[in-house]
């Protein structure tokens, strides 16, 4: 028999990567995503294939899964600043009782769970590069602490159900991560400057521009996941690109690559953004044999390929609007 996965938040950026590679790994994949931030899109060339299917769901709520399963990756989440700054509550419940219900079902089906947790839980943080055993400097009653103290709680919850009820676990810190699939209207820099770009605006850097982010290609990052998926260790592992640059250089490296005209225009820094992100990944080297392999500058260029391919209307799409009164409690 096929080993059998559930996949939540599969109709997002990382999700769907995911459903691609487990499908093509020989996987039969269940997707579940309750569509808030994801895009069916994302998925719909898998609708086809009788080793995929979807489940419409809110994993904040009781999970059922008929039937075995073998691994599950819990990926459902807000994960950009103009999502989780719009729907603070339901990030911290999908963070929470998302887990919880994930880690519930892994329990009851025998099956090995890996959570997505972030690099936002290094918060802003004193330490540099940022190793695993490096606790965070995070603010838990500021506008970002739904984000971050979600994925906290939910490396909490994952370990307590590792030791406690002997289920297997894996937990994964994702830096920044870009490529194929994000949406131009995320908030976040690379889709932000790519979209600015394309729509001829100048191009908004906050702060002074001098806070670096350390951008990893979605193909490597999924490689990493898989490969700490199917280890044998339990501890968080960073996976990111250690190949670190400032915003402002960012911005400037976008208008190169477009040929546009645009200048760079500063506006305040917003509350508790990271001055400094940058993955130790000596763990997935020893560990996972595991180190990115797309250079920025390539990974970029597929990347802006694919937001030209887009039509027209998707580069003035406004982001999306959460109006259900279930969304809001």
């Amino acid at each position: 028999m096929k080993k059998r996965v559930l996949i939540t938040g599969a109709a997002g950026f990382l999700g769907s990567h995911l459903c691609d590679r487990f499908i093509k790994e020989g996987f039969s994949v269940v997707g579940m995503d309750n569509l808030i931030t994801g895009d069916l899109k994302n998925i719909e060339h898998l609708f086809k294939l009788e080793q995929f299917e979807f489940y419409h769901h809110d994993v904040s709520k009781f999970i059922h899964v008929p039937g075995n399963l073998d691994y599950i990756l819990h990926f459902a989440s807000p994960a950009s600043p103009i999502d989780y700054l719009k729907i603070p509550i339901q990030t911290l419940k999908v963070g929470a009782l998302g887990t919880h219900n994930c880690l519930g079902l892994a329990k009851a089906k025998g099956a090995r769970i890996l959570v997505a947790s972030t690099s936002e839980v290094y918060g802003d943080p004193l330490v540099h590069p940022q190793t695993e055993e490096y606790w965070g400097n995070v603010n838990p009653v500021g506008p970002r602490g739904v984000y971050d103290e979600a994925k906290r709680f939910m490396e909490s919850i994952t370990m307590a159900y590792h030791t406690y009820h002997q289920v297997e676990t894996r937990i994964v810190r994702i830096f920044n991560t870009y490529g194929p699939r994000m949406r131009l209207n995320d908030g976040r820099a690379l889709p932000a400057f790519i979209g600015q770009a394309l729509r001829g605006e100048d191009l908004t850097v906050f702060g002074d521009g001098s806070q670096t982010r350390s951008f990893c290609y979605v193909d490597d990052l999924i490689e990493g996941i898989y490969r700490l998926l199917m280890s044998d260790y339990v501890n968080p592992v960073n996976i990111g690109n250690p190949d670190e640059i400032t915003l402002k250089e960012f911005a400037e490296e976008i208008i190169r690559l477009t040929g546009t005209e645009q200048k760079i225009v500063y506006r305040p820094l917003p509350k508790d953004d990271p001055k400094q992100r940058k993955p130790d990944i000596t763990k997935a080297k020893e560990i996972l044999g595991w180190a990115p392999t797309i250079s920025r500058s390539e990974g970029v260029k597929i990347t802006y390929e694919y937001f030209k391919s887009l039509p027209y209307e998707e580069l003035f799409k406004q982001p999306k609007e959460f109006t259900s009164p279930n969304q809001k409690h």
